[in-house]
């Protein structure tokens, strides 16, 4: 995960199987694709102009993601987005 992070960051695309886009979260969201010892992790991020904001990591279990977890992200995003603007 630390090698595709780091290649996202140089501002890399990052393609299927790798990644995929997470529209059902938001604009720019996808969700990394790793296999670690037999278990399925995914981490969703979103590009922005200045970051990567990995938004949660979790290991998956079913075919679907989560609605819990959909819902975490965009919940997040929304927080994050608004501590943002209120920086400006």
């Amino acid at each position: 995960m630390g090698d595709s992070l780091r290649r996202l960051q140089r501002g890399e695309s990052l393609s299927f199987p790798l990644s995929r886009p997470m529209g059902t979260i938001g604009a720019r969201c996808h969700e990394l694709r790793v296999i670690d010892q037999g278990s399925s992790w995914r981490l969703i991020y979103r590009v922005d102009p200045d970051a990567i904001v990995i938004v949660e990591v979790f290991r998956k279990t079913t075919r679907a993601t989560p609605t819990s977890v959909v819902d975490a992200c965009k919940r997040r995003l929304r927080a994050y987005d608004i501590l943002r603007e209120e920086g400006d």
